[in-house]
């Protein structure tokens, strides 16, 4: 038998149960995979408080890591044996073993354990996309960007500073600012939305940055918007206070003919090769030590409830990872 966590409404934490499933033969394209390392995201989050919509009753969570046990017909990009990661659909990560398709599996190699690609894959790939499509940040790019303290800054922040970006980050308590700094911020602000914006124009001698790159949502927008230079790039790319209210037209007209995106890890990934390229990217900035898997806490599949209320809290400060 196989465990696996099922929820069938929305809500608290405690909606997430602990059940034996049965195990199913891989089929066409698919394998059967014994996992070793789950990935939990803030995505899972919403999904489980029904901010993003799932279908239900049904399963949780985007990324693991673990063994190729099995193959269906057809499957010849892995092996039995294979030591493999994924960062994207379909859900149900949160389970001892699953079928997956075998076009979404990466390859790991020798030196990242399968707990660090669970820490490190669906973040990373978000990470890359947001630095490297969404807005290409190069030398003398200056860029805002918020949480550098949790899962997804952590990787962001070095990952900018490597690029040639100069780095103000934005942390929510006075105890993050000195990890920020270790982690490549040039400047570090507590978030204040009535004294953001005048924080990074001093900051910045009245220029402001290039992009902000924000998943707060609701109570950060405005002073997001008011922190960038004309021309000046809005990434929306989260909601954990709430979905940002409508913005007008005009605004962005107002405030220096701003653009304004709000970007997904699905439209980034959306073919095989362009998932298997960035997550190439991903393993290859792992290795080269310009990220690098910094996991804040590791609980058993039965404690994913307790996982996501610590998740919510704001206590974590890296990665959460669940073991079977």
């Amino acid at each position: 038998m196989t465990n696996a966590i099922r929820f069938s409404q929305t809500g608290a934490p405690e909606v997430l149960k602990l059940q034996a499933v049965d195990s199913i033969a891989p089929g066409p394209g698919e394998v059967w995979l014994e996992q070793e390392a789950i990935g939990v995201n803030f995505l899972d989050v919403s999904q489980r408080k029904g901010a993003v919509p799932v279908p239900l009753p049904g399963g949780l969570g985007l990324e693991g890591a673990g063994r190729v046990a099995r193959i269906g017909a057809g499957v010849g990009n892995v092996a039995v044996g294979d030591r493999v990661a994924y960062a994207t659909g379909p859900l149900g990560a949160y389970a001892s073993a699953r079928v997956f398709p075998a076009e979404r599996l990466v390859r790991l190699p020798d030196s990242v354990s399968a707990q660090d690609a669970a820490a490190v894959l669906f973040k990373g790939i978000t990470a890359q996309y947001l630095l490297k499509s969404t807005y290409p940040v190069g030398p003398g790019t200056t860029v805002l960007m918020y949480g550098v303290a949790g899962g997804l800054g952590s990787l962001m922040a070095p990952w900018a500073r490597h690029l040639g970006a100069r780095v103000i980050g934005v942390v929510s308590r006075q105890a993050s600012v000195d990890k920020a700094r270790a982690l490549g911020c040039d400047e570090v602000l507590v978030f204040d939305p009535r004294t953001l914006a005048a924080e990074v124009s001093r900051l910045t001698d009245g220029r402001k940055v290039d992009v902000v790159y924000d998943p707060i949502g609701r109570v950060s927008f405005e002073a997001s918007l008011d922190s960038l230079r004309p021309r000046g790039v809005m990434v929306s790319f989260g909601a954990s206070s709430g979905a940002p209210a409508a913005v007008e037209m005009a605004t962005l007209n107002s405030k220096g003919s701003l653009f304004v995106t709000r970007p997904s890890l699905a439209a980034h990934t959306a073919t095989a090769e362009e998932y298997q390229a960035r997550a190439a990217d991903v393993l290859a900035a792992l290795d080269a030590g310009i990220i690098s898997a910094r996991i804040w806490g590791r609980y058993a599949l039965a404690d994913a409830a307790q996982a996501h209320a610590d998740l919510e809290s704001g206590q974590s400060s890296g990665a959460i990872i669940l073991t079977p």
